[in-house]
């Protein structure tokens, strides 16, 4: 639900009159994309678990949402162009449900190869790590992007709302980077919020009719993080 805030409100900012009307709205974009993005946000911090410390996963986020951030950026910019490519929304939502498959359902052998290895190997997987994160970043916007680029015109506005997205998705990804060693469901809650996101990406563009309302797959999301904060990890 990344930048789904900045939407709903574009209409209302091309009616504005001055930038400080604009800016005195800020507070509620940034308070809703805080909300909005948890759901990103637990899905990223999950994608740097295999890092070994919590410095190499916050170096990770960094780098990785950043380079996504460009990504949105010339999405946006040439979006004229390359939103009439079916295919980029079909990979996006086949790549997040290849995603959930691949971590949750074969994660643990991944790691059990990885262990011991030496820095070669470890330099790997922290670029592997931020590669994964800056394609799933992507992967989440594109819906959110595309629909504000249906509704409105105003590119710097949009890009504006991308980067209140990213910067209120840092910040909660962090959060959950610590909420991740508390929680012992929250990884497969978050895994399981992008394999919801990359089945409503892939109805919403091959179906022209959705069979479902856009909120049937937020109340799913919302149940898995009810799931995911259930249980906290047995203390030893």
């Amino acid at each position: 639900m990344d930048s789904a805030a900045i939407n709903s409100f574009i209409p209302t900012l091309d009616q504005v009159d001055s930038w400080y009307e604009i800016f005195t709205l800020l507070p509620i974009l940034i308070a809703l994309e805080l909300l909005l993005s948890a759901d990103n946000a637990v899905a990223l911090a999950s994608l740097t678990k295999s890092l070994e410390s919590s410095e190499l996963r916050s170096r990770a986020l960094n780098i990785g949402i950043t380079i996504s951030l460009l990504f949105r950026i010339i999405l946006i910019i040439l979006s004229n162009v390359l939103l009439k490519f079916i295919l980029i929304r079909v990979f996006a939502g086949f790549y997040l449900i290849y995603l959930f498959f691949s971590n949750v359902f074969l994660n643990s052998d991944i790691e059990n190869d990885e262990n011991g290895k030496d820095n070669n190997k470890n330099n790997f997987r922290f670029l592997r790590v931020v590669a994964l994160l800056s394609i799933t970043d992507f992967a989440f916007s594109i819906d959110s992007i595309t629909t504000a680029v249906a509704i409105s015109d105003q590119y710097i506005l949009i890009i504006f709302g991308a980067v209140i997205g990213v910067l209120a998705l840092r910040f909660t990804s962090g959060i959950f980077l610590k909420l991740l060693d508390i929680f012992s469901r929250l990884e497969t809650a978050g895994y399981v919020a992008i394999l919801i996101v990359g089945i409503k990406l892939l109805l919403n563009t091959l179906i022209k009719e959705s069979i479902l309302p856009d909120y049937y797959f937020y109340f799913l999301i919302l149940f898995a993080f009810t799931w995911g904060f259930s249980k906290k990890e047995s203390k030893t």
